[in-house]
């Protein structure tokens, strides 16, 4: 449900909603798919987006779009040469002592029982992260950007770990229902820092970072509906951007999984099965409203939009042609996990944060967003938009 004043908005043309999941490394195909739109644009225009949801690195890169949502071209452009030039030890401290350090911590509480140290909170330190943040990110320009009507609202997901309740947390410059369903629910906040790092605080690697009394952790554990918030908001039409590959794998010998092939299935499940189920229940949904197209519509259903897009090439193949990129503190982690070989892309995908590999995806995802222009163009209106012939 959303107020009066967020429906009267643009009455008679779609609310259009941009959906960023998380993929950690490889959410740097949504800054392929984004450049590509922005491209398509006029310098100085704003974003065809009037609302932005995110998860995990997804909600990193829907802050950093927000932020800038005057001038979509700009904004892109700066998350861009972010994601162009990354590296791991931006992202976590990844040096030998580090690692080292955190290798021996772990190993001392577990043998000990936490008697000589306490348990660690991740295994590995986000810090830099955080720096990198502040750095990159204008939290007082997006709140500005909603002020002025150039975004509606920001939505960014966590998960509480008190309750174990997937929590929405909304900025919003106009008056809208919260909701608060089973396991999941929205709140009103404005939108900082430490909603960037809980959103994104995958767990074990990252620690659950506190906002008020509660402690947060990845958005994505919990949120079995992911497009939920921006319905909520409004949307009509929905634009999602997922980092998984649209092929399905083929079936292959079951051997057992080691435990860095289980992390990485995980990651999968996290980040991606919820948006799936989502989707097929949204197009149920307009099934059915189809069908009931002569009798009055339920109370609150009204027909969705989506459009999804995909990797046509598989990050996890990849992120094996680049692993000579990651630093070798973390490749020997990852070895000693198992990661290794073609069974190893998957988790390899999530945590490479270096440059040759996000470069090439952010390339992937222009190339697919160009393949599929007269599409995305269609649905986000961007001739009536801006008033030009694409």
């Amino acid at each position: 449900m959303m107020s009066n004043a967020m429906a009267d908005r643009g009455e008679g043309q779609p609310r259009i909603a941009l959906v960023l999941p998380g993929g950690g490394a490889r959410s740097a195909y949504q800054v392929g798919v984004l450049k590509a739109i922005a491209g398509w644009c006029q310098a100085g225009e704003p974003l065809p987006f009037s609302i932005l949801c995110g998860t995990s690195a997804g909600a990193i890169n829907a802050a950093v779009i927000g932020a800038g949502a005057g001038d979509f071209r700009r904004a892109a452009a700066e998350l861009d040469r972010v994601w162009s030039n990354f590296r791991v030890s931006q992202v976590f401290r990844s040096g030998a002592v580090d690692m080292l350090r955190s290798g021996l911590h772990l190993l001392l509480a577990l043998v000990s029982g936490g008697w000589l140290l306490a348990v660690p909170r991740s295994l590995f330190d986000n810090t830099p992260l955080r720096a990198l943040l502040k750095r990159e990110i204008d939290f007082a320009r997006l709140s500005q950007a909603i002020s002025a009507g150039a975004l509606d609202a920001i939505a960014v997901t966590a998960t509480g770990l008190g309750d174990g309740e997937s929590v929405t947390f909304i900025q919003s410059a106009q008056p809208f229902a919260l909701w608060n369903r089973a396991g999941r629910r929205g709140v009103a906040a404005d939108i900082n820092i430490d909603h960037l790092m809980a959103s994104s605080a995958i767990p074990l690697l990252f620690a659950a970072v506190p906002i008020g009394r509660l402690h947060f952790s990845d958005g994505a554990m919990r949120q079995t509906m992911p497009l939920a918030p921006a319905i909520h908001l409004g949307a009509d039409r929905i634009l999602v951007i997922g980092a998984r590959s649209s092929h399905r794998d083929p079936p292959v010998p079951d051997k057992p999984p080691n435990i860095g092939e289980m992390f990485g299935f995980m990651l999968d499940t996290l980040f991606m099965e919820g948006l799936h189920a989502d989707l097929e229940r949204v197009e149920r949904t307009n099934a059915l409203l189809d069908h009931l197209q002569a009798c009055p519509l339920p109370l609150g259903l009204r027909r969705i939009q989506t459009l999804l897009m995909l990797p046509r090439s598989d990050p996890r193949e990849i992120a094996i042609a680049h692993r000579a990129a990651m630093p070798r503190t973390l490749r020997a982690l990852l070895r000693v996990l198992g990661v290794a070989g073609e069974r190893g892309g998957r988790l390899m995908s999530y945590l490479m944060f270096e440059a040759p590999y996000t470069r090439e995806l952010i390339r992937l995802g222009e190339l697919d967003a160009h393949a599929r222009r007269d599409e995305i163009s269609s649905f986000l209106g961007l001739d009536r938009h801006f008033g030009k012939a694409l």
